[in-house]
């Protein structure tokens, strides 16, 4: 949980906030779990999560370390580039007993990459993953700056049941892992097939998403839309695939599902825009 510091003004965000804040938008009940500072925007991103109609209970306080922001710039298409704040509130998030049964019953858990670029985050994290052990486990691959390696990389997709990741993150893991293959395709079968992965999606931006299982491989066009800026879009498509999957959608009609809702994001300011569910089924 943290601020994203847009061009337009700041609007709140990180990855598994804007993953969580969608499946409540979507229907679902569900929770962010993280850590702000004991300051006016630990106090402000407090309000918005309860404004946005999620509970701040998993929303831990900081006395040590500010709250999160990071600076972002958006190019003349909407492509943001991000400038990341170290050693704020989230990078140490802890370990607290009502933990345990929020992702023992839980039935799907999101994470990523960048919110284990401390030690201490990184151990809550790989606890909570062995907490829910009867979830669905999705890794966002969401790779910021030189905010990973891998070793964290490997552990987090042998961790998981999924992972979704962009093109440009495809490449990246396509040097790091030493990945087979020369198309996308080949590439995805690849990590599926070394991480014992149950579905990788990918995202393709405007071009839309390919989304691999073992027995089924679904390419879903892009909804044209004008964009503002793509910030959380891909937190949305998360969003989207988990749940539709979850509510019983083939995987073709989750993916469909979650491109339209990522492309009302892109064509929004901001990660957790307001949409309602009956337009995006429209």
């Amino acid at each position: 949980m943290l601020w994203d510091l847009l061009p337009g003004g700041r609007q709140p965000g990180g990855a598994p906030f804007n993953f969580a804040f969608h499946c409540h938008q979507l229907g679902h009940a569900a929770a962010v779990v993280s850590r702000v500072g004991s300051d006016d925007l630990g106090r402000e991103a407090r309000e918005v999560v309860r404004r946005l109609g999620l509970s701040d209970a998993f929303l831990q306080e900081d006395a040590a370390h500010p709250t999160g922001t990071v600076r972002v710039r958006v190019d003349e298409v909407g492509q943001p580039s991000f400038t990341i704040t170290p050693d704020v509130a989230w990078d140490h998030l802890a370990w607290e007993g009502p933990l345990e049964a929020l992702f023992a019953g839980a039935q799907a858990v999101c994470f990523g990459t960048l919110a284990q670029r401390h030690e201490a985050s990184r151990a809550t994290v790989r606890r909570a993953l062995a907490a829910a052990r009867n979830a669905l486990v999705v890794y966002d691959v969401n790779l910021r700056q030189y905010y990973y390696d891998r070793a964290v990389v490997e552990a987090s997709l042998a961790a998981s049941r999924w992972a979704k990741l962009n093109e440009d993150e495809l490449e990246v893991l396509r040097d790091l892992l030493g990945l087979a293959g020369t198309s996308p395709r080949a590439l995805l079968a690849d990590l599926r097939g070394r991480y014992g992965l149950e579905v990788a999606a990918l995202t393709r931006g405007a071009r839309g998403c390919l989304v691999q299982a073992a027995d089924e491989e679904v390419s879903v066009p892009g909804v044209p839309v004008r964009v503002v800026d793509t910030v959380g879009a891909g937190d949305a498509f998360t969003a989207g695939l988990v749940c539709g999957v979850l509510e019983g959608k083939s995987l073709a009609e989750a993916a469909a599902l979650a491109n339209r809702l990522a492309a009302r994001v892109a064509g929004s300011a901001g990660g957790t825009p307001v949409i309602r569910r009956a337009e995006i089924e429209a």
